[in-house]
């Protein structure tokens, strides 16, 4: 049986993971879901593209960037100076893209995704910006192609949201979703509920990995208005783009106010939330994210630290909530490890 071959475009903490992971469990993956995944191209902003058409010894693939070397200088190996001439100049069965490409317009993330999907090569992604922006475009190519597009690590990291949405939920019809999505918001948050001020528990937060030096994209709710433009792509079909989120960050709330709301039994919560009148396909859309004390039993109120948590209301079936942490490079790239086997699963073996 032939292996799956892989373009890894990214090779960053995610990307390094994800490969680390796919030696170490080598065996087991091909004994578990009969067939091998072979990486045959591999890419960085930094190297350029590299590809062996007999797939790389992953070993020696993460020595060389442990080692700050390249990887396009192992052995017969091919180099190209860009991630999207080497995709251009090979053949793969997969493009797994884990890249993190800006807000702005996504790119270049973008440019390879389009690149593979119009060759009929699916795609699985961790990329959120990309998937932010041109969800819907992306998820109809595949949709064309009559190839898989998966973006499970976009939101809330490894804990299965997209896929339960638009797999497990198969046949309801969704109509409304509301959520903690960023896992440093809410752990500053909780942090502050003990009447902590938000400055220390941002420091709190930054020492213990969880929130870059700039911290405005998780504070701000950029990340959160991210994924509310995911959500909105990949279960509803509808684009949005960033101006339709209206977003206000936790930056505005004290360590007193978010301490007294605690002692009235109320919590405070970066929600976002996202709701359609009808289908979802049409009318008004309530796209937000901003900080709320909930009541004791909303079921928001009790997700503390790094969890995150998803409620979507769907008829018939009313309200499912999602609850796991969503934060970490191994949790993301767990949830493109699950991306990866559900696509080997479904593709031919010959």
């Amino acid at each position: 049986m032939r292996p799956l071959r892989i373009w890894l475009v990214g090779f960053g903490v995610v990307g390094q993971w994800l490969a680390g992971a796919l030696d170490a469990q080598a065996d087991r993956l091909a004994e578990r879901y009969g067939r091998r995944v072979t990486v045959v191209g591999i890419g960085n902003a930094r190297d350029g593209f590299a590809y062996r058409a007999a797939g790389f010894d992953l070993r020696s693939a993460l020595a060389a960037a442990a080692g700050g070397r390249p990887v396009s200088g192992l052995p017969e190996a091919q180099a190209w100076p860009s991630a999207i001439d080497g995709l251009r100049a090979t053949e793969a069965d997969l493009l797994v893209e884990v890249t993190a490409s800006p807000s702005a317009d996504g790119e270049p993330g973008l440019t390879h995704m389009r690149e593979a999907l119009s060759r009929a090569i699916p795609v699985v992604t961790s990329n959120k910006w990309p998937v932010a922006l041109h969800g819907v475009e992306l998820a109809d190519l595949a949709r064309r192609q009559g190839v898989a597009f998966r973006a499970e690590s976009t939101v809330m990291s490894g804990t299965p949201v997209l896929s339960t949405l638009t797999d497990g939920l198969a046949g309801t019809q969704p109509s409304a979703l509301r959520g903690v999505l960023n896992a440093t918001a809410n752990f500053i948050l909780s942090q502050m509920a003990d009447g902590t001020s938000y400055a220390a528990a941002l420091a709190h937060a930054q020492r213990a990995g969880l929130a870059e030096r700039d911290p405005a994209a998780d504070v701000e709710g950029h990340d959160s208005a991210a994924k509310v433009m995911i959500l909105s792509a990949l279960v509803f079909g509808r684009q949005l783009s960033r101006g339709q989120v209206d977003c206000q960050g936790i930056t505005g709330l004290t360590g007193e106010e978010v301490h007294r709301a605690a002692l009235a039994g109320r919590r405070f919560r970066h929600v976002a939330t996202l709701a359609f009148p009808g289908t979802g396909t049409t009318g008004t859309v309530t796209a937000r994210v901003r900080p709320e004390a909930v009541p004791a039993g909303d079921p928001l109120a009790s997700i503390e630290g790094v969890n995150n948590a998803l409620i979507c209301r769907a008829s018939p079936l009313g309200e499912v909530t999602i609850v796991g942490p969503g934060a970490g490079p191994l949790l993301a790239g767990q949830g493109v490890l699950s991306d990866i086997i559900a696509v080997t699963t479904r593709l031919p073996s010959s």
